[in-house]
């Protein structure tokens, strides 16, 4: 029993894999594409756009995961229900539940893979792509360095460790010289809001003011400084949510709701994060029906039309969860798993009629 419990968890895997493999590259096409247009703008060119794609690369492999998952399932279980292979199963004495099992304890191998690319993977990579980028777009007087970038303005220097979507910056240091160069005026920001008439809103400074005899210190709420970039550059420079991993996205939630301020987005991300290998989970429960349920005399090409149609109209789901979510200011936790909950309540409904 153990060797047709590989059997069909290496016949699974080997669907994923095909079905993984045809969609990262359609996307990664369409991506490049997309690279082409910023071609020649600045320093960039067409070996930065390609490393761009090379980079990003397990970022959509993540975005793919939960759909791959469900039609990688179907192609293979299909083949084997096709072929008589798993009625020769059963006829053999392996229920259909235990069948079942095998697929899920295979998709087990999926689901801790998704979480360690979710973690360990993504985020390096994606703010390394977006790094590169922003260093090939940007003008000569921004300075990108893996702990964030430089800028200069006459005597004075900013290093800003993140800048995130919406406006917001993390870290941010200010060094001000006399004309000896000289350091007079060190400013520490926990954040800033970078507002749209191009103007710095620091908060929870601390100040040193340095002159030959003494140095003194000074805390304070808020400060507001014209900015050391300009709009376009804030755009190239912008980490999204998607580039920051779950231990990131956590702190600043807590830094935001910490300083009275609305963190429903980022905490929304943070767990729609977490509920990616969930959802994987959901996508190969989602997809058992299809075999077992009353779709099991459709031809191949039929079941994977209807598997894709499927995933389409879950995907579309989950958007509108997100953005009602966010105009509703609902739970994240809830907005978030939602759709995970969702998808594994169908597949059990399912499951029970009609297995």
């Amino acid at each position: 029993m153990k060797t047709v419990d590989s059997y069909i968890g290496s016949r699974f895997l080997q669907g994923f894999a095909l079905i993984i493999v045809i969609l990262a590259a359609l996307f990664s096409f369409l991506e490049l594409v997309s690279q082409l247009d910023d071609v020649g703008r600045g320093n960039y060119e067409l070996k930065d756009a390609l490393f761009f794609i090379g980079l990003t690369l397990p970022r959509r492999l993540l975005d793919l995961m939960p759909i791959s998952t469900l039609l990688g399932s179907i192609v293979a279980l299909g083949l084997l229900a096709d072929h008589g292979e798993l009625l020769a199963m059963q006829a053999g004495g392996m229920s259909v539940r235990r069948i079942c099992l095998s697929v899920l304890a295979s998709g087990t191998l999926l689901i801790i893979s998704t979480g360690m690319l979710a973690e360990m993977v993504v985020p390096p990579m994606d703010q390394l792509a977006r790094t590169r980028r922003a260093m090939a777009l940007s003008s000569s007087g921004v300075t990108l360095t893996q702990q964030g970038f430089w800028a200069r303005r006459g005597f004075s220097y900013i290093h800003v460790g993140k800048t995130l979507s919406g406006g917001v910056a993390t870290d941010v240091d200010i060094f001000e010289s006399d004309e000896k160069g000289r350091l007079r005026v060190f400013t520490y920001a926990r954040e800033a809001d970078i507002q749209d008439n191009r103007r710095w809103l620091l908060k929870d400074i601390t100040q040193k003011n340095i002159t030959d005899q003494s140095i003194t210190t000074r805390h304070m709420e808020s400060l507001t400084l014209d900015s050391f970039l300009s709009s376009d550059q804030v755009d190239i420079l912008e980490l999204p949510a998607i580039s920051m991993s779950s231990f990131d996205l956590h702190r600043y939630v807590r830094a935001l709701r910490g300083s009275g301020q609305n963190a429903d987005r980022y905490a929304l991300a943070l767990w729609r994060k977490l509920s990616v290998p969930l959802t994987t989970g959901a996508m190969i429960l989602l997809s058992l029906p299809f075999i077992f349920g009353s779709t099991r005399r459709t031809t191949a090409g039929r079941r994977i039309m209807l598997g894709a149609f499927v995933g389409i109209a879950l995907y579309f789901i989950d958007q509108v969860t997100m953005h009602l979510g966010l105009l509703l200011s609902l739970n994240p936790i809830i907005t978030a798993m939602t759709p995970v909950v969702l998808i594994a309540g169908i597949a059990l409904w399912r499951l029970r009629r009609n297995l």
